[in-house]
């Protein structure tokens, strides 16, 4: 009987370690590049936009052309649109390809391919001392 006590004791403190370490996160790993460009990723096209407001620096701006129109927005403006499109997801398949990448900055381009049309968004990801962050966002309709 005190063997099997031990034993489910060892079992219980095995399950509960195993399951805390596989849901422990870094801020490390939250500040990374992979980390900034796939939770951008997420929001843009799955409209999951938990971590965005982590990895968007206070002065990042979104523009988009659309035709001869240049639209501008803000950080609060994205987080709100966002935030209105919670958990709609866009009908594409989406491709990255890095432009540009070294220690301080990155250029991720990620095309959002749509039936007829493609959404090229080119994501500048910067090291900005408190990890890596979106700094600027450049979207064009092909």
């Amino acid at each position: 009987m005190k063997t099997l006590r031990t034993l489910m004791i060892g079992v219980a403190l095995f399950t509960v370690c195993t399951a805390a370490k596989a849901t422990i996160h870094t801020d490390e790993e939250n500040m990374s590049k992979n980390f900034a460009i796939n939770t951008y990723i997420d929001a843009m096209t799955r409209g999951k936009a938990a971590g965005m407001n982590e990895v968007l620096d206070p002065t990042v701006k979104f523009t988009i052309l659309r035709g001869k129109n240049v639209l501008s927005f803000s950080k609060k403006q994205m987080l709100d649109y966002l935030k209105a499109d919670k958990n709609v997801e866009q009908d594409c398949t989406t491709d990255t390809e890095i432009l540009q990448n070294d220690a301080d900055q990155s250029v991720v381009k990620v095309d959002m391919k749509y039936n007829g049309f493609v959404r090229s968004n080119y994501v500048t990801v910067a090291n900005t001392g408190n990890g890596w962050k979106i700094i600027n966002v450049y979207s064009v309709f092909k």
